[in-house]
Formats: C-alpha cells, sequence, structure tokens
C-alpha cells in the first residue's frame, strides 16, 4: 500500500509539472501574440503557415530529445547528439547516390543504433562518465563527418530522400517530418509509461544500486537506452538531410544543446528518475516558439542562445528547489 502511495504521489507531481510547463508554453504564445500585434505592422505569429514552420524546425531537435529524455531519465547525458545526427545524415545520403533508397537509410539508422550501443558499453563496462563517453564521441563523430564529405555538401538528393523531408498529406501541418516525431512520441510515451521496461528506466534513474540490487540488470540497460539515443539521433539525421536535400558536413553543430535543454525546459530531472517525453515535446515547442517569435520580433539572433541558456538554467534551478522541498 506505501508504495501504492508514493507512485500516486509521483504521478501528481508529474502531472503538476506538465500543467506547469505547459502553461508557461501559452503564456509565451500569447505573450508573442501580443508584442507582434503592437509592433508588427504585419503580424504573422499564429497564421497556419508560421505554425506549420514551427513544427518543421522544431522536429529535427525535438526527436534528438526523445533519446536524450531517456538517457537523461537515468541520471546519464549524451553530448554526441548532434554529431551523430551529422555522420549518420551524410552516410545515408552518400550512399543514396549509388544504392537503393531503402538501403541507405537503413544503414544511416543501424549506424546510428551501432554508435550508441559502443557508448552503453563503454559508459556500462568500461565505467567512464557519460559526460566523457559521449564528448569523445562527438568529436570523433564529427571528425568522420568530416572525412567522409572532405567538407562538402552531398547534394542533389533522391526525390525519394527530399519526400522525407519535404513531402506532406494532405496539408503542410501534417508534413512528414512533423508525422515522424509525433510517431515517435507516441511510441517512446508507450514505452516509458506502459511497459516493464519503462519502469526499470525511472527506476534506475531513482537509485541505481537499488535497482542493481532488486535485480535488474543495470549495465544492459544502459546499453539500451543510449542504444535508444543512438536511434533517435540517426532518425534526427535522416530528417535533416532530407529538409535541406543535402547532407552538411557541419549539421547539427549545437544541437545536443538544444536536446538537452527541450528536455530540462520540459521538467526531466538531471538527477534522474523523474520526468517524461510528454514534458520534452512541450519543452521542445517553448524553444520553437522563443527562436521563432523572436525572429518575428527582429531581435537580434546572436541573443537567442542566450535566452536558451537561461531557461535552461533556470529550470535546473527550479528543480533543485522542487527537490529541496520534496
Amino acid at each position: 500500500m506505501r508504495d501504492k502511495g508514493k507512485n500516486g504521489y509521483a504521478l501528481i507531481k508529474l502531472s503538476i509539472g506538465r500543467a506547469s510547463t505547459f502553461l508557461v508554453f501559452l503564456f509565451i504564445c500569447l505573450l508573442f501574440f501580443t508584442l507582434e500585434r503592437i509592433f508588427s505592422p504585419n503580424p504573422r505569429f499564429l497564421t497556419l503557415d508560421n505554425i506549420s514552420n514551427i513544427l518543421r524546425q522544431v522536429s529535427v531537435y525535438a526527436i534528438l530529445a526523445v533519446g536524450e529524455t531517456f538517457v537523461i531519465l537515468t541520471a546519464g547525458i549524451d553530448l554526441s547528439v548532434g554529431s551523430v545526427l551529422a555522420l549518420c545524415g551524410a552516410i545515408s545520403a552518400g550512399l543514396s547516390l549509388s544504392h537503393p533508397l531503402w538501403l541507405a537509410i537503413l544503414s544511416g539508422i543501424l549506424l546510428g543504433v551501432a554508435i550508441g550501443t559502443l557508448q552503453g558499453l563503454i559508459i556500462a563496462k568500461g565505467g567512464v562518465p557519460p559526460f566523457v563517453a559521449t564528448l569523445g564521441t562527438m568529436a570523433i563523430a564529427r571528425s568522420l563527418t568530416l572525412v567522409y564529405t572532405q567538407g562538402a555538401l552531398i547534394s542533389p538528393l533522391p526525390k525519394g530522400f527530399q519526400f522525407l523531408g519535404s513531402g506532406y498529406l494532405f496539408h503542410e501541418l501534417f508534413s512528414l517530418p512533423i508525422i515522424i516525431t509525433l510517431v515517435i512520441y507516441i511510441i517512446a510515451y508507450i514505452v516509458l509509461s506502459r511497459t516493464a521496461f519503462g519502469r526499470r528506466i525511472y527506476a534506475i534513474g531513482g537509485n541505481e544500486e537499488a535497482s542493481r540490487l532488486s535485480g535488474i540488470n543495470v549495465s544492459l540497460y544502459k546499453i539500451y537506452i543510449y542504444a535508444i539515443s543512438g536511434l533517435t539521433a540517426a532518425l534526427g539525421g535522416l530528417v535533416m538531410t532530407a529538409r535541406l536535400n543535402c547532407a552538411h558536413p557541419q549539421a547539427g553543430l549545437g544541437y545536443e544543446l538544444d536536446a538537452i535543454a527541450a528536455v530540462v525546459i520540459g521538467g526531466t530531472s538531471l538527477m534522474g528518475g523523474e520526468g517524461g517525453v510528454g514534458g520534452t515535446l512541450i519543452g521542445a515547442l517553448i524553444m520553437g516558439v522563443l527562436n521563432n517569435g523572436l525572429n518575428l520580433l527582429e531581435v537580434n539572433p546572436f541573443w537567442q542562445q542566450a535566452v536558451v541558456g537561461s531557461l535552461i538554467i533556470i529550470a535546473v534551478l527550479l528543480d533543485r528547489l522542487r527537490k529541496r522541498r520534496g
């Protein structure tokens, strides 16, 4: 009965956290809508075209943030997602020029899973801290991307590849990047909230030693989790490459910050064991609305990273305060 009470209390806390994050999202939307009405002669913030644009721009780092959520729930970190995105996108793009499209796409996905699995092995079996292991992988993957592309664009891509990033069903609001993102989030939500695998991820993040003593193979689950992060990085790479109609050697630069920011702003604790992909999606939308709104108001783009960095610090401080009170 005590465990059920604790679980119920945790669910209530999580629901309140998501609701407050969503209220922040609505407030930011209302703020930009109002400011644009005052300062812009041609307001377009809430037009369907602009909403579609925001969702398509958010889709790439929102996909990355799904894998990052799994990692951070276990009190880990993955700094390599931006570089893995670039490498997998470049490999798929290069192969698509001379091989069947399905083989090119599958190769990029398998490469991302392989890199994530290797990282998981280094962390779980080698005892290397996640920050160090993924920082090293970030540098290696970026270097391999530059070597493979020779520092040049791989373009143009086959029309079938382009369709992944620019195709849509019925309306631009149902573009493939948006649909792919929603499908990934639905699957991730089901895994985390409705399966034993998800419950064990939360258990490991809450207390790794207790999880190990209870019979959970912590090392194996960490390997799985980093493999998932590699998978979402590869999928993000495919979507981004298709949208740009080219593989850029510097693609995804800084996207690890965007992914981590979406997760943290969405309420997932860096200490592990608390949060979920529902909050992450809202966090990604907050970042997308902020960037879009600041652009529409013609705010200097150099200030945008400062805004994101400030949000991360505020989110972490609020998480620490919440834990002290709890």
